[in-house]
């Protein structure tokens, strides 16, 4: 696939790079993207949940009322949880929800979403920049000259660039990722894609 490399002011450059069909062009596993974005979301999870159960709350273990005669059902202590204020039944506690999944089936998620992505002409290249300094002003402005600034976008960059990391920041809508950061939840959920040239010759040599 040949996608033509365009100015950050959103003209041509003339000039021409070609995606590796091996990783923008493959037959995509929805499986293998349906595993790893699984994977990414549990491993994003807290898991500090709790709940208190019977034998967690306060109260006091007396049998409330006799056992039979009362034409009701029967009941124990006060902590019972059909009671107010009594223990909740197999409640959350604190647990790891981290999962584990293979590095060729997560390489085979990335390159699906990658695929997915291209298939939909959501991939623009930009020609490679840097900022002179943390502006969020001018990153709106670039984003506006893309055409880009009412749409979500994932800017993948090379080199970490801290300013343009800060100037993104404060923008709902965008975001930057470098390429040894670039996941297949991120890929999804980015909107269009953004690659720098230097990104696009990262991702195939890392891919």
């Amino acid at each position: 696939m040949e996608l033509a490399v365009v100015k950050i002011n959103g003209e041509d450059t003339g000039r021409k790079v070609v995606l590796a069909d091996s990783i923008f062009g493959i037959d995509p596993n929805d499986h293998a993207i349906y595993l790893d974005v699984k994977q990414i979301m549990a491993n994003k999870r807290q898991g500090t949940s709790d709940s208190r159960e019977r034998s967690d709350v306060r109260g006091s273990t007396r049998k409330i009322k006799r056992q039979k005669g009362t034409g009701t059902a029967r009941a124990g202590d006060i902590k019972s949880p059909i009671f107010r204020g009594g223990g909740r039944v197999f409640g959350p506690h604190p647990r790891d929800y981290y999962s584990k999944l293979n590095k060729k089936v997560k390489r085979l998620a990335r390159k699906s979403a990658l695929t997915y992505k291209a298939k939909d002409n959501e991939i623009l290249v930009v020609e490679d920049f840097k900022m002179e300094a943390p502006k969020t002003q001018e990153y709106s402005k670039i984003l506006t000259d893309l055409k880009l600034n009412n749409q979500k976008s994932l800017l993948i960059v090379n080199d970490a660039d801290e300013n343009l990391y800060l100037a993104s920041r404060n923008l709902p809508k965008a975001r930057v990722l470098r390429v040894s950061s670039l996941n297949t939840y991120d890929i999804l959920n980015g909107g269009k894609l953004v690659f720098t040239e230097g990104a696009v010759k990262a991702t195939e040599e890392l891919f």
